[in-house]
């Protein structure tokens, strides 16, 4: 499988709250790459028009879009958005010969092979096996969960929505936020507390815990409560998320067998920064009991090479 497209493709990747557009070119680059707000556009051919006509382009004969959801038949809903489309209707309204779609975290785990050196930072260090399945989650507006698993010579994307399954509690705090957040939601799954907005139900939760009445807060406004120290619930949140995430990537380890690495993508993390927790996310990623030397030399990344998801995007079109 070559890793670029023959010719120049149109590439988007449409999240819950923004989408982005590029240019992927034939030698497997990206170029061009804007980002808009989902909610000035009514929809996802109207953003595409405006994205080539600000950038001058020419009308691409292809086109890959990631979505934040899940793929199936013609038309796509996305989990955190009121867009619809379908995809042989956005094919013909943007004229292009040929259209892929896939989920978000699948185009991005196509990228993880292109990526290296300061593409990724370092959680926890460890030996890669190459040819191993490679694990891929991450915390957006929601969690997307793929894998990367070897075929032949080259590599194919798993798509799930493993972002929607139980969160499961491992103390009595923990079980305490589950208890809080249950009263509010149907189903308690990963995604409720690790997403942006999963910041914002560990905050309040733990203000209700705590008999307070939560503030209307934004995911920033929880990150800098933890960061400046401002709000003892807000830098719970930002613990118990660490703390869960770890969890939750080693669960996706053992589940995969992933010993080609763990690898973190989506828009939070990189916004957390410092208040990401690192030593207890690993100290979670380890906590499995007889299990702990299994995971022991899994590697766990955070991905921060701009745009990889139009880069996994691309690729798809070289398949």
């Amino acid at each position: 499988m070559s890793n670029a497209p023959q010719t120049t493709a149109l590439v988007a990747d449409l999240g819950g709250t923004h989408v982005r557009f590029g240019i992927a070119t034939a030698l497997g680059e990206i170029r061009g790459a804007v980002q808009y707000r989902c909610a000035d556009h009514p929809s996802l051919t109207a953003a595409a028009r405006a994205y080539l006509e600000a950038t001058g382009e020419p009308s691409p004969r292809q086109a890959a879009v990631a979505v934040a959801g899940p793929v199936r038949g013609d038309t796509i809903r996305l989990t955190n958005h009121l867009w619809t489309f379908s995809i042989e209707a956005l094919r013909r309204e943007l004229g292009v010969d040929r259209l892929e779609v896939l989920n978000d975290f699948a185009a991005l785990a196509l990228a993880v092979p292109a990526l290296a050196g300061a593409d990724l930072e370092e959680v926890r260090s460890g030996t890669a096996v190459s040819r191993a399945p490679k694990a891929v989650l991450g915390p957006g507006t929601g969690l997307g969960v793929a894998a990367l698993v070897p075929a032949g010579d080259s590599w194919t994307a798993l798509t799930t929505e493993g972002g929607h399954r139980d969160l499961a509690a491992q103390s009595e705090r923990e079980w305490q936020v589950v208890r809080q957040l249950r009263e509010r939601f149907e189903h308690v799954s990963v995604e409720r507390v690790l997403s942006g907005p999963g910041l914002v139900n560990l905050y309040e939760a733990i203000s209700r815990l705590a008999g307070d009445e939560p503030r209307s807060l934004t995911p920033a406004a929880v990150v800098a409560g933890a960061r400046q120290r401002t709000s003892l619930a807000c830098v719970e949140a930002a613990s118990l998320f660490s703390g869960w995430l770890g969890a939750v990537a080693s669960d996706l380890a053992l589940t995969l067998g992933a010993f080609g690495g763990v690898y973190l993508g989506g828009g939070v993390l990189p916004k957390m920064g410092e208040v990401f927790d690192a030593d207890r996310f690993c100290e979670r990623f380890l906590a499995k009991g007889r299990f702990r030397d299994y995971l022991r030399p899994i590697p766990v990344s955070i991905i921060v090479r701009p745009h990889a998801t139009l880069l996994g995007a691309a690729r798809a079109l070289a398949d």
